[in-house]
């Protein structure tokens, strides 16, 4: 990256207009770059025929639109497509394009590693780097949604859903991340409704109540147990913001949200939480919040096993049953089908390259017995 020039997919349009107006610009022509940048995935400001000759100019002396160096690009068997991008200083982050039959979701990350250190993920097992900057955020979906427009020969919007779901804690990286969201929701750049932008979160309670206020799009959080000592053990923030302050701050965030539900995510881990009675904590936790009203919803995630995190998949008899359990209780319960993990790009397989300032696997790997602990 260039160290004299200003990248131009560092700003939200609000960003640009106050960038445009320091070179003496008037803020329509924010709006007619914005465009160039996001919706046609431009990087010549030359090509750029409706902005005035003098700005084109400015603009190639001071300015640059840059995305991030692709390291290697994968395709599984099922048209899931992996990316790991440099983000520089011996630090790689990978996004995955997964293709339905009704929409294209992006999954991106915000972090180089993660400083939580989620037992399950493989993420949290290499540690943590350093933030990504708006750009390096927004690069991966402008990078993604103008080479897939090439790939299907198409000039229809491919991407229709991003999550904030890759390497990462979003809330963590809270400054960078909410331009980068205003970005994906623009109408003058990808237009994506609010209901289709999902921020993931292991739960920092603080950066939630921000985000209703700032910039609220559907949420998801990363629950994966039914009780505080469980969970101190699988997600160890929850020993800074437990069960009780999260779920009242789910339920507050709901007066905000495109959505009128708070996705639970829950990785099904064999004889950890994956067990009857842990069903049963759920349903009486979840009950105790959400007014009466179905307020939730549970997705189940087959874990995807690596070495060092010492864990194994429930089986899939065990997992139905959880869901049954569930649904039964009227809670509307799915089971992720598992995508793109023949390149490792299943959820919580994503691990790039992270030059690690926290020694987390050797931190880690003194933590590899966990206890199922019952409801207090």
């Amino acid at each position: 990256m260039s160290t004299t020039l200003t990248n131009l997919l560092n700003f939200d349009l609000p960003g640009l207009v106050a960038y445009c107006q320091s070179l003496g610009e008037k803020p329509f022509r924010a709006t007619q770059l914005f465009r160039w940048i996001h919706q046609r995935g431009a990087t010549d400001f030359a090509q750029m025929t409706d902005l005035a000759k003098s700005l084109r100019e400015k603009l190639a002396t001071q300015a640059c639109i840059e995305g991030l160096k692709i390291l290697t690009q994968q395709e599984s068997r099922d048209g899931t497509i992996k990316w790991l991008f440099d983000v520089g200083d011996g630090n790689a982050v990978e996004a995955v394009f997964i293709p339905e039959d009704d929409r294209g979701t992006l999954c991106v990350s915000s972090q180089a590693g993660c400083a939580v250190g989620c037992r399950f993920c493989s993420t949290g097992h290499q540690g943590f780097s350093r933030n990504l900057t708006t750009g390096e955020i927004i690069a991966q979906l402008w990078f993604a949604e103008h080479f897939l427009r090439r790939h299907l020969n198409t000039s229809e919007r491919v991407i229709t859903n991003v999550v904030m779901m890759g390497m990462g804690e979003p809330l963590q990286n809270y400054a960078a991340l909410v331009p980068a969201l205003r970005t994906m929701l623009d109408d003058h750049g990808y237009g994506l409704s609010r209901r289709r932008v999902t921020v993931s979160t292991s739960g920092v309670v603080p950066m939630m109540q921000r985000l209703s206020q700032d910039c609220p799009v559907a949420l998801a959080v990363s629950l994966h147990a039914p009780n505080d000592g469980l969970r101190d053990h699988l997600v160890p923030l929850n020993r800074k913001y437990p069960l009780d302050e999260l779920l009242q701050a789910c339920e507050a965030y709901l007066e905000f949200a495109p959505r009128d539900f708070v996705t639970f995510e829950y990785c099904m881990l064999d004889g950890v939480n994956d067990q009857p009675e842990h069903a049963q904590q759920l349903i009486d936790l979840v009950r105790r919040y959400g007014k009466g009203k179905a307020w939730c919803k549970f997705n189940l995630i087959p874990f995807n096993p690596f070495p060092q995190s010492g864990l194994l998949r429930s089986g899939s008899a065990a997992v139905q049953r959880f869901a049954q359990l569930l649904n039964d209780a009227g809670i509307v319960t799915t089971v992720r089908k598992t995508r793109g993990d023949d390149i490792d790009a299943a959820c919580g397989q994503l691990a790039g390259d992270v030059k690690d300032r926290t020694r987390a696997a050797e931190r880690m790997a003194k933590q590899r017995t966990i206890s199922v602990y019952r409801a207090r």
